[in-house]
């Protein structure tokens, strides 16, 4: 289960850096939500939308995929090489905390990254 589950999260980066939208949809539940510190929660498909709006490309770079207690969970340790459509780009780390569903899909994502650099650095382009 768990060497599935790792292939789900590392096709989900690698969607990702594609810019494929359809394709990260198709990981997620329907109704999964995405806990992002920029954005709050925010249902996936309006997340995806957003951060597609902003980017003008991105390139991830999976380092570390861990797997909670029991696998109903697991985290993903990435670099975020992320240019915005403003020509800005910004190099970050972060974690993605994913909770699977019962069909495997994506039920929630969690983000974390300390977001004082981001900020200081672009300010909020979501807006």
């Amino acid at each position: 289960m768990s060497a599935t589950r790792s292939e789900r999260i590392h096709s989900y980066f690698k969607a990702l850096t594609a810019g494929d939208i359809p394709a990260i949809l198709r990981l997620f539940a329907p109704d999964a939500d995405i806990h992002s510190p920029f954005l709050g929660i925010m249902k996936a498909p309006e997340f995806f939308a957003k951060l597609d709006a902003a980017s003008a490309s991105s390139k991830l770079t999976v380092l570390d995929v861990l797997f909670g207690e029991g696998g109903q969970s697991a985290a993903a340790r990435f670099r975020y090489d992320w240019v915005l459509n403003s020509g800005e780009q910004i190099i970050f780390e972060g974690v993605d905390h994913f909770t699977f569903g019962p069909d495997d899909r994506f039920a929630a994502m969690r983000i974390y990254y300390d977001t004082h650099p981001v900020r200081e650095d672009v300010g909020d382009k979501y807006a």
